[in-house]
């Protein structure tokens, strides 16, 4: 009842009935866990029949949006703002619920960037504007990739890139280059293609003022690095990671959620291609074990995926394949195609075993949750 207008559509965004429920039950001591999995809830049910697509954005908001659309000048800061806020909230779904979804839910967001981008809105913010369609176009590049929609997600990566080259803040484009990076890794043969834009990445991160982002960068530097082979660069860039990420990030200007345990599953990934497979085995139990949040879901189930690949190497084949059930059941749950990509590549590495149950079984799992 709450989570619909007088008109029967979905509003659970700023401004809604829905929001304003949340904002009394906080007032009564409800916890902010329960109400972030109310709200995931209600976000997953409006969405469930293809619907919602303004779920995020109250009614206030859709007013104040329309009337922007049609006349442009009168963009003003409140609506930005509700926009950035909408976008942030699509950002906080990952891992709760499918990307698919969460695609449908950032839509209005895109299709009015562009909009406006193109349009004559007042000098004074445009800055805001292009940050915020900086951010929605990377998030929809990423689900545009996890939806297997691969040329979508280029040009996304592309608007993004230029939006936020025009900001004067060189680790904005770095978190872009990061995230198209990754996508690139699985979606185009060979390191070249992903090795460019770390590298773009690295550079601008170290011309920013974000630690976090410095970290990441130095961090993703190193995957690609380790994959190539190339030890010494790659213990170099995990040593510069940890170093940004010992340092002070009291006001760093990214808000991204970049940890030690996500480093620890890096340092996982470059001792499984150039060090020692029970080093990375224990790095990835590290990183699983402290990723437990809502959003790092995703990131959970890549790196539980990592961990068989160091248990078939150290020979122990039956205990990778029943970590293997987990990481099925996780990854059928989040539905991230990286994931998913890496079971595969761990079942490849099992065919020597191929004829043994314990590998039937698996194959007969991951037909059922995956497909073929």
């Amino acid at each position: 009842m709450y989570a619909r207008g007088a008109d029967g559509q979905a509003s659970v965004g700023a401004g809604s009935d829905f929001a304003e429920l949340m904002e009394a039950f906080a007032h009564l001591g409800e916890s902010e866990r329960r109400l972030a999995e109310l709200r995931t809830l209600l976000v997953r049910t409006t969405t469930d029949a293809g619907g919602g697509l303004l779920a995020l954005l109250g009614p206030p908001t859709q007013h104040d949006l329309a009337a922007a659309l049609a006349d442009p000048s009168r963009l003003e800061e409140g609506l930005l703002a509700a926009m950035r806020g909408a976008v942030g909230d699509v950002n906080g779904r990952v891992g709760s619920v499918p990307f698919v979804r969460l695609q449908l839910l950032l839509a209005p967001i895109i299709e009015s960037c562009r909009r406006l981008l193109d349009a004559p809105v007042p000098d004074a913010l445009v800055p805001d504007l292009r940050s915020i369609a900086a951010q929605a176009y990377t998030l929809a590049g990423r689900f545009a990739f996890e939806t297997q929609a691969d040329e979508a997600s280029r040009a996304l990566y592309a608007a993004a890139t230029d939006a936020s080259g025009s900001l004067g803040e060189p680790w904005r484009r770095a978190v872009v280059h990061m995230s198209h990076a990754l996508v690139t890794l699985y979606s185009t043969p060979g390191l070249a293609a992903a090795r460019a834009l770390v590298d773009a990445a690295v550079r601008d991160a170290r011309a920013g003022e974000s630690v976090t982002v410095r970290a990441r960068a130095h961090a993703l530097q190193a995957e690609i690095a380790a994959r190539a082979g190339a030890e010494k660069h790659a213990r170099a860039a995990l040593a510069l990671a940890w170093y940004d990420m010992d340092k002070d990030h009291d006001g760093d200007p990214a808000t991204s959620s970049f940890s030690p345990a996500h480093l620890r599953g890096f340092e996982g990934v470059t001792s499984l291609y150039i060090g020692d497979p029970a080093e990375a085995h224990e790095y990835f139990a590290r990183s699983a074990a402290s990723l437990v949040a809502p959003r790092e879901r995703v990131q959970r189930a890549i790196v539980s995926t990592d961990q068989p690949l160091a248990r078939i190497l150290l020979g122990d084949p039956h205990s990778a394949a029943e970590l293997l059930h987990e990481c099925i059941d996780a990854a059928s749950q989040t539905g991230g195609r990286v994931a998913a990509i890496r079971l595969r590549r761990a079942r490849r590495d099992l065919r020597p075993w191929r004829r043994e149950t314990f590998v039937a079984d698996l194959d007969d799992h991951l037909i059922e949750s995956l497909g073929p």
